[in-house]
């Protein structure tokens, strides 16, 4: 699958309307009862990067990446102002954000994630784009320093370390990450007159999975 390494303008992305969807089958039984189930481990993330345009500027620069894109057939980096950090939102990236695995002697690598919780439930999704120089990384209350005791793949979220670390030790992180997306059509349909009047182009995209 076809994916470039180069993030949608942010400054686009921003004020784009989306989020994620789930995938839910419900059967409504004859007792009025229901069964409801879902083919999907992950959520998926849909936006609309029309909803973002303001000027002629940004339509000129939608079209570039579009076209560079070839539609869609490239996938690329989308920046989700509402959900892009390890932490909390007005905070930066701190290394003990998020814990990812603890150490069993063995392993070296390690998958960054993000853990959502609600009450006692939570969800784990997988980071499988981290950016690059922001990512900050702890064994235990330690931190630890970047091409020394570890290396980050930003093009899959993979934390490599140069020695296993110890049994149960906590292997903690902080970042900020992008969302592996593409283009959700071929087409492109922009009036001048209709978005000098204030209609905005319909230019959907979604999240893919790498």
């Amino acid at each position: 699958m076809g994916f470039h390494e180069v993030r949608f303008p942010a400054s686009l992305s921003f004020g784009a309307l989306g989020g994620p969807e789930r995938l839910t089958d419900i059967v409504t039984l004859a007792n009025g009862f229901e069964e409801r189930n879902t083919p999907w481990a992950q959520s998926r993330r849909r936006y609309d990067a029309g909803m973002a345009l303001r000027a002629l500027d940004d339509v000129e620069v939608l079209i570039a990446f579009f076209e560079a894109r070839q539609g869609q057939l490239y996938g690329f980096r989308w920046k989700d102002w509402s959900d892009y950090k390890s932490g909390g939102a007005k905070a930066a990236p701190d290394y003990r954000d998020q814990v990812i695995a603890a150490g069993d002697d063995a392993r070296v690598a390690f998958q960054l994630i993000k853990t959502y919780r609600s009450g006692a439930q939570l969800a784990v999704r997988p980071i499988v784009k981290p950016v690059r120089g922001t990512v900050r990384i702890g064994l235990g209350t330690v931190e630890m320093q970047e091409r020394v005791h570890y290396e980050v793949d930003a093009t899959t979220g993979i934390v490599t370390f140069a020695e296993p670390p110890n049994r149960d030790v906590p292997i903690t992180a902080g970042y900020e990450f992008d969302v592996p997306v593409r283009f959700d059509t071929d087409r492109i349909q922009i009036s001048l007159a209709s978005f000098q009047a204030g209609e905005v182009p319909n230019v959907p995209v979604v999240e893919i999975r790498i």
